[in-house]
């Protein structure tokens, strides 16, 4: 007796398995992604963090600088944001921002009003007939640089003679261009570096 309803067989095809090359492809995709994102959060957060401590160091009105050139390399690198503090009190050896011909430069004091300086030929500064000690200097950066000024050279009053911490380039007190800076083109004197973050830290 046949049946009055047959069931139709279904045919049943089974998807070739993608291959091994192609797994490892879109594992590698996915992991690219994954990665990405992690960055890119990194990096948004790590510029909050920057503008909010710009932001807070600017409300309590401490000027925040960008360093440009590499007159004060290796200490201060272009693209550094630094926070200057104003001081009347400033010594041989601070970092001072100051105004010329419509920019800020940054250069190190050497030596303030009254003080003669002299440099040798090797690059040597002596301040007051002594040699003074530069460790923040970089191995065999000690140059005489661009200087035309008569040396010795004293200090006039009120006035500091600076000086870049890159020595074979930096133009600076020892050149007329320059010259010696008065207090009131002061801008301030750096303390603390806020930015690249892996070299966050007090300035010296």
């Amino acid at each position: 007796m046949k049946h009055l309803f047959q069931k139709k067989s279904q045919k049943v095809e089974i998807a070739d398995l993608p291959k091994a090359d192609t797994l490892s492809e879109e594992l590698g995709k996915m992991k690219y992604r994954e990665r990405y994102v992690r960055t890119l959060r990194g990096t948004i957060f790590t510029l909050i963090t920057v503008a909010a401590v710009a932001v807070l160091v600017a409300t309590i009105w401490l000027p925040v600088l960008q360093i440009y050139g590499n007159s004060m390399t290796p200490n201060l690198e272009a693209g550094d944001m630094v926070v200057s503090v104003s001081s009347k009190n400033l010594k041989q050896g601070d970092v001072v921002a100051f105004y010329y011909n419509n920019k800020v430069l940054v250069k190190r004091v050497i030596a303030t009003s009254g003080q003669w300086v002299n440099i040798d030929e090797e690059g040597n500064v002596y301040v007051d007939g002594e040699k003074i000690d530069e460790p923040y200097l970089a191995k065999n950066e000690k140059a005489y640089g661009e200087t035309n000024i008569d040396l010795p050279y004293q200090v006039p009053d009120g006035k500091y003679f600076v000086m870049g911490d890159h020595r074979s380039v930096s133009i600076d007190s020892r050149n007329t261009a320059v010259g010696t800076v008065s207090e009131e083109q002061l801008v301030g004197k750096l303390t603390f570096r806020i930015w690249p973050l892996t070299r966050i830290g007090t300035i010296g």
